[in-house]
């Protein structure tokens, strides 16, 4: 029953006693680790999750939202009796078992959910690809030709498979928006200044300054539900298309994205269009720097995270934090009065706009056959802007993302729980 079923639906059954949480969880580890690599989960103990779903019966379905839900976890969050790998060896022996939940950990366990594993990530969480020189590249289950993007790649691919109705997953640069993207999946970035460091105890940051904690999923309409039991946020009444205002960069901004990515996004304004929705161009030119102000302030603040220690990891990811070490402390006040200029610039077109539509990448597909050394540049320009910004936003079925103004997520989630109808 569970494989793309909503969350609501399935606490529908719990509650008509048509199925249980045992049996449930039974049905989605079935599907555990089905790509080709079979390394959807870096970390997993089926009995341990079955030990979950028993203690269920003990708990009140009423008071937990979560109940009896499979939710993956991705490897750079502690989960009490297991090792944490951040996506590398040498990083899951150097920080061995955890011995507590990390709050993320805590707050899905204490929601009722099922926590099925913890799940493939890009090295440090630190790339976009999901391509991973310690556990194998994470290939999509559905099309062992294609990677499934990253950072957050097996958290994708958990959901795509079927073992989990969700994923947490983090995105700094993209790497929740990008993997959903490609997967076919929905997901959901949270504004920056819901990521407190309470929040994220017990989790390996990349760059502070921009992470983020999130999810993927299949179905829009489980976003509130999802949201008000990890962040506490409140059920908010969606909005009236007919209401909004909704800009679209111009075409200067789209030039390499592919007809695909272009047919999508004609698609959604068509029909947001029908629905009575404005639809407005602007101007993303003061966008293009966005990346230069990211990449090094990201680059500084791992740098400091793992100082000691670059040689352990993947030359690519080593030459980024030796980059960032080498970053002067007057460069980097250089860089945040950059991007204080920068933030002020792009939120200033809420004032005009209530929502912005844009890719969530150029590209529909990154195959694991190719060269994907420009990859990474190609797709932060779609992301970094929003990433700059610390903006919430739901990628769309299509792969476009619907950002919101910072502390907008209730509103945006309840929004995009209304769009199915309009799904491509």
């Amino acid at each position: 029953m569970s494989s793309g079923i909503s969350i609501t639906s399935l606490r529908e059954h719990y509650r008509n006693n048509t199925t249980d949480p045992i049996t449930e969880l039974g049905r989605v580890l079935q599907h555990a680790n089905s790509n080709a690599g079979h390394n959807v989960y870096l970390a997993q103990n089926a009995a341990w999750s079955r030990e979950q779903a028993a203690n269920l019966r003990h708990e009140d379905i009423d008071t937990q939202p979560l109940w009896g839900i499979p939710i993956s976890l991705k490897d750079c969050f502690d989960l009490a009796g297991f090792p944490t790998s951040c996506g590398s060896l040498f990083y899951r022996e150097h920080h061995g078992i955890a011995p507590t939940d990390s709050a993320v950990a805590a707050r899905l366990r204490s929601a009722g959910a099922i926590i099925t594993g913890k799940t493939h990530l890009h090295q440090l969480a630190y790339g976009i690809t999901g391509q991973s020189r310690d556990f194998g590249d994470c290939l999509q289950p559905d099309d062992p030709a294609r990677l499934t993007g990253g950072s957050s790649s097996g958290a994708a691919a958990s959901v795509q498979e079927g073992s989990a109705l969700a994923a947490i997953g983090t995105d700094t640069g993209g790497s929740i928006r990008v993997p959903a993207a490609l997967c076919g999946l929905c997901g959901y970035r949270s504004s920056l200044s819901l990521n407190t460091a309470a929040l994220w105890r017990g989790g390996a940051h990349l760059a502070a300054s921009f992470d983020t904690l999130g999810w993927l999923y299949r179905n829009l309409s489980d976003g509130p539900l999802l949201g008000n039991a990890l962040f506490d946020l409140p059920f908010a009444t969606a909005p009236s298309l007919a209401s909004l205002r909704i800009g679209i960069p111009g075409e200067a901004f789209l030039h390499d994205a592919e007809p695909a990515i272009l047919a999508g996004l004609d698609r959604w304004q068509s029909l947001l269009a029908q629905q009575g929705t404005t639809l407005e161009r602007f101007d993303a030119a003061p966008w293009h720097d966005a990346i230069d102000i990211f990449a090094p302030i990201q680059a500084s603040e791992a740098a400091a995270l793992h100082r000691g220690y670059f040689l352990h990891f993947e030359p690519m990811i080593a030459e980024r934090l030796t980059w960032g070490a080498s970053i002067s402390n007057d460069e980097i006040a250089s860089l945040r009065a950059r991007l204080q200029l920068f933030r002020a610039t792009a939120n200033a077109l809420f004032k005009h706009f209530d929502y912005l539509l844009l890719p969530c990448a150029p590209m529909q597909a990154l195959l694991a056959a190719d060269d994907h050394t420009q990859t990474r540049t190609r797709i932060l320009r779609y992301t970094v802007p929003i990433s700059l910004c610390g903006l919430p936003v739901v990628t769309l079925p299509g792969g476009m993302q619907l950002v919101a103004p910072i502390g907008h997520d209730a509103e945006l989630l309840a929004l995009s729980a209304n769009l199915p109808a309009f799904a491509l």
